[in-house]
């Protein structure tokens, strides 16, 4: 029976950067999947392409291009990644650049549009549609001028179809990662729009793949049984056209794949676990069904999906005010007890240059004193000989957040005893970008998609 060998050698941008091409390079793939993008990284890209119209895509990818071309092109293997960000033509540009510096031709690489939609927010609220945040229900019209990014969730026929236009290279902006590896089964196998068994089965294998080694061993509950976790290999599904797949990874590399392993990266941002939901299937998680395969092999199968909804979902992101952090090492005798008093003082100064702010909007933490896991500690935490105060504020005011940074370091010489370790700079008011999460209606933004396909 054929089966598709997917990978994927990126979990987010700033994952390890050799993992694609040790893929590459470490046995048979046919489809490499890189995922860079997480909710904030948008915005950041946004901010980015603010400052050079040229700029708004992962660079990373273009490293990886630079490493990774002449082998893809000799082997065949097809990349589909959500590197293009907010600029994949951009993007493309210099991906078609680097090749020609490589003396390669023949190159075809897809570019997937449609799902920035921050142009298009004062059209789409002004002809009714409210964009209402799925946690607080509040309308995002209100906040229209400091909308910084808003993109939405495409789904995985506009990669199938870039594959289809023979593209080597999908780059796409937003959409899902599960749509990296369902993109292309649906290509490969044919796959119907309501064959929702199969397309939750390819979601599945997607979400098994999207964070990278988190399910070959990274970040697993058991880590001390993990072997050679700092050569852990990258996951590999080997999927057939029924669905069903085995999860594995190159021979000869570190880490783990066993059932606990990839269960642990099937409950990861999971929710219900019977509505999993996405652009093109609502999966249903309790009909997986996971039995190893042999050594670092596992077989999922009997995975049930459902129609998909009217709606895609849209991930935007806008200014809300300042804030700033700091910290200091407080060691010596009665360490904890010091560190409250360097934190009482920072806030009793700045209330004597007239700045007050609430306990609400100011937080601080005794790293070492279980300040991360209250009551794991099974010593007395007034004995801690040593522990790193962290302090931090915020506010809509931005010179209120600065003249809060100018009140850390003084406390090496004008707190208490044992204050050191003071490092980075005075804290900088930075801006806050929060996330406002919405639905809109699918043909909305389906009716703009455009996938384009080009040759260097």
């Amino acid at each position: 029976m054929r089966t598709v060998r997917i990978a994927n050698g990126q979990g987010f941008w700033g994952d390890n950067v050799d993992e694609p091409l040790r893929l590459l390079e470490g046995g048979p793939i046919d489809y490499l999947g890189m995922d860079y993008l997480a909710e904030v990284t948008l915005s950041i890209m946004m901010r980015q392409k603010l400052k050079n119209p040229a700029a708004g895509y992962a660079t990373d990818f273009l490293d990886f291009a630079r490493r990774a071309l002449p082998l893809l092109v000799a082997k065949g293997v097809k990349v589909v990644t959500n590197a293009g960000g907010l600029n994949p033509r951009a993007c493309r540009e210099r991906v078609f650049e680097i090749a020609r510096s490589l003396g390669l031709s023949g190159l075809k690489v897809g570019v997937v549009e449609g799902d920035d939609l921050l142009a298009r927010l004062p059209a789409l609220v002004a002809a009714g549609h409210e964009l209402k945040n799925m946690d607080s229900g509040a309308p995002l019209a209100p906040l229209l001028d400091r909308v910084t990014s808003a993109n939405a969730y495409l789904g995985a026929r506009p990669v199938a179809e870039a594959l289809a236009g023979g593209a080597q290279i999908v780059l796409c902006g937003r959409v899902t990662d599960t749509a990296l590896a369902l993109g292309p089964l649906v290509h490969e196998f044919g796959w119907a729009a309501d064959d929702w068994d199969r397309l939750a089965a390819g979601t599945v294998a997607g979400h098994i793949l999207e964070c990278g080694a988190q399910s070959t061993g990274g970040n697993f509950t058991r880590f001390w049984e993990v072997p050679d976790l700092w050569n852990v290999g990258y996951p590999i599904a080997e999927v057939a056209a029924d669905g069903s797949f085995t999860v594995t990874k190159h021979p000869g590399t570190g880490g783990l794949v066993t059932v606990d392993t990839v269960a642990e990266q099937l409950v990861y941002e999971m929710g219900d676990p019977t509505t999993y939901i996405t652009p093109d299937v609502v999966a249903d998680f309790t009909t997986i069904r996971l039995a190893p395969a042999g050594a670092d092999r596992v077989a999922v199968a009997g995975v049930r999906g459902r129609p998909q909804t009217p709606f895609l979902k849209v991930s935007a992101s806008y200014l809300d005010g300042y804030k700033a952090a700091g910290q200091v090492t407080v060691s010596g005798p009665r360490a904890v007890e010091k560190a409250r008093l360097a934190a009482e003082i920072v806030w009793k100064r700045l209330e004597r240059a007239g700045i007050r702010f609430p306990e609400s909007a100011r937080q601080v933490e005794l790293l070492g004193a279980g300040a991360v896991l209250p009551g794991i500690l099974t010593a007395d935490a007034a004995e801690v000989p040593e522990v790193v105060l962290r302090l931090a504020v915020r506010d809509g005011d931005r010179a209120r957040v600065d003249r809060f940074g100018k009140e850390i370091a003084p406390l090496v010489t004008a707190g208490p005893p044992g204050v050191t370790g003071f490092a980075g700079g005075r804290p900088k008011a930075q801006e806050v970008v929060a996330y406002w999460p919405a639905l809109l209606a699918r043909e909305e933004v389906e009716s703009q998609l455009t996938v384009s396909v080009e040759e260097v």
